[in-house]
C-alpha cells in the first residue's frame, strides 16, 4: 500500500461557487453567492465573496467550480471502525424474536466482536476496515475519529489503535485515535470490574500515551458497563497524561453521565437520550458538545429521543456522527445520519450540517484547524451538485458529491 504525500502544492483559487462557512461569527449557515476558496500550501487562503480576492491569488490556478456549493469537509467524530467481522446473525435473531440475553447465551453481542478482534491481524483489520473508510470518504469525509474498545488488552487495544493511524498514513484523511478500554468487561475479567478498571488506568492507558497511540480516553458510563466512580478512575489517570477525555453517557439510562463528563471538561458526551437538563446546562457550563447518534438510535428502535430542546435551551453545541460499529450501528453514511437525526430527532438543517462540519470538529478537539471555511485552516473541503445545502439532508441513498479536497488535493 502507498503512503500518502505530504509534499505542498502550488496555490489554486475555486472560483464561481457558492460557499457554506460555517464560521462562528457569520449568520446561520455562512453563505457567500458568488465566492471562492483560495488554497495555498494545503491551507485555506481566502474564503469569501469572488470579487475580494487577494492579488496575490490573481496568479494561481483558477478552476471554475461551475456553480456548485462549497463545504467544509464532513467530519465523523465518534466511530468504532477498526473491527474484525461482523454481527449480522445477531441482527436476525433479533428479528426472530430472541432477547439481549439469549443473543449473549448464544456468544453473541461484544464478546463475540472481542474474540473477532483478537484472531484479526493488523493487515486483516486494515484489509476489513478499508471499504468502511472509503465509503465514508466517497461523501466528502475529511476527518474520522476512530475509537478501540473491542481489544480490551494491552496487546489487542495497541493493535487497534496502530491500525487506525496506518488508516490515516495510507488514505488521504485525518484520523483522530481514542482509546476506549473502558467500553465493556472482558470475558478473562470473571465480572470483576474494578480489577478491570484498575488494569486499563495503572497498565492499559500510561503505556499507549507513551506509545502516541491516543489522541483522547473514552468510557462507556451505563448500568451494563461502568459506574461513574470507576469511569473517575479512567478520567483521572487521563488527566495526569494530558489526554483529553470523552464519553458514552445517558444512553440507556440516567446515571449522570452528562455531568460526568462535564466535571472532567470532556470534549464531548455522546449518545445522551437520558440526559437530565442538569446534564445540559452543566454541559454548557463546560463547553463539551453533545454528539448524537441517530443511527444507533435506530438500529436498537430507541424510544427515548435525546433533548435536543434542552440541549438549544442552555446553548450546548450538537454534533452528529455515525457511531459506525458492528453491533448497534452499521452504519457508514454522514449523509444518511443527517437525515435520521432531522427526521427522529427533530433538528434544523443548519443544525445537521453544523452538526457534522463545524461542531463536529469542536468535539475533537480540532476547530482551530478544520470544520469551517476560514483563513488559515486546513483547505479540507467538499464540493456538492446540488441547488440548495437543505438538499445533503433531505435525500436518503443519494450521493451529490462532485469532489472532496483533503489538504488542499
Amino acid at each position: 500500500m502507498a503512503v500518502r504525500s505530504h509534499a505542498p502544492e502550488k496555490a489554486k483559487v475555486l472560483r464561481n461557487a457558492r460557499l457554506a462557512t460555517f464560521a462562528e461569527n457569520a449568520q446561520g449557515i455562512g453563505i457567500v453567492e458568488g465566492g471562492a476558496v483560495g488554497i495555498v500550501d494545503g491551507r485555506i487562503a481566502f474564503a469569501g465573496p469572488q470579487s475580494e480576492i487577494p492579488s496575490e491569488l490573481a496568479v494561481a490556478e483558477q478552476v471554475d467550480c461551475e456553480g456548485r456549493w462549497i463545504t467544509p469537509g464532513l467530519i465523523d467524530c465518534h466511530t468504532h471502525l477498526v473491527y474484525a467481522g461482523n454481527r449480522a446473525n445477531e441482527f436476525e435473531m433479533r428479528l426472530a424474536g430472541a432477547s439481549y440475553e439469549e443473543v449473549a447465551r448464544a456468544g453473541g453481542g461484544i464478546v463475540s466482536s472481542v474474540k473477532a478482534l483478537r484472531s484479526a491481524s493488523e493487515e486483516e483489520l486494515i484489509t476489513q476496515a478499508l471499504p468502511r473508510l472509503s465509503t465514508l470518504m466517497a461523501e466528502g469525509v475529511t476527518t474520522v475519529e476512530m475509537k478501540s474498545g473491542y481489544g480490551l488488552d494491552l496487546e489487542n487495544e495497541r493493535k487497534t489503535l496502530r491500525v487506525a493511524r496506518r488508516l490515516g498514513e495510507i488514505n488521504p484523511v485525518s484520523i483522530r485515535t481514542t482509546f476506549l478500554g473502558a467500553h465493556a468487561v472482558p470475558p478473562e475479567a470473571n465480572r470483576d470490574k474494578d480489577a478491570y478498571i484498575a488494569k486499563v488506568a495503572d497498565e492499559m492507558l500510561p503505556a499507549l500515551a507513551a506509545e502516541g497511540l491516543a489522541d483522547a480516553v473514552d468510557g462507556f458510563c451505563e448500568n451494563l458497563a461502568f459506574s461513574p466512580q470507576q469511569i473517575e478512575r479512567v478520567f483521572n489517570k487521563a488527566s495526569e497524561l494530558g489526554l483529553p477525555v470523552k464519553l458514552h453517557a445517558d444512553q440507556l439510562s440516567d446515571l449522570g453521565g452528562a455531568a460526568l463528563a462535564a466535571r472532567y471538561g470532556a470534549l464531548s458526551a455522546d449518545h445522551l437520550e437520558y440526559t437530565s437538563e442538569d446534564g445540559a446546562k452543566s454541559m454548557a457550563r463546560a463547553a463539551t458538545v453533545a454528539v448524537l447518534l441517530p443511527g444507533a438510535y435506530y438500529f436498537i428502535r430507541e424510544t427515548q429521543r435525546p433533548p435536543v430542546d434542552l440541549f438549544r435551551k442552555h446553548g450546548v453545541r450538537i454534533a452528529l456522527a455515525t457511531d459506525c460499529n458492528p453491533g448497534t450501528s452499521p452504519l457508514t453514511s454522514l449523509l444518511l445520519t443527517m437525515n435520521m437525526a432531522a427526521t427522529l430527532f427533530s433538528m434544523t438543517v443548519e443544525e445537521c450540517l453544523a452538526g457534522v462540519t463545524r461542531e463536529a470538529a469542536r468535539a475533537l478537539g480540532l476547530l482551530g484547524e478544520t470544520g469551517t471555511l476560514e483563513t488559515g485552516k486546513w483547505a479540507d473541503l467538499a464540493i456538492w451538485d446540488i441547488e440548495r445545502p437543505a438538499e445533503l439532508v433531505y435525500r436518503m441513498g443519494f450521493n451529490p458529491l462532485h469532489a472532496r479536497i483533503w489538504r488542499g488535493q
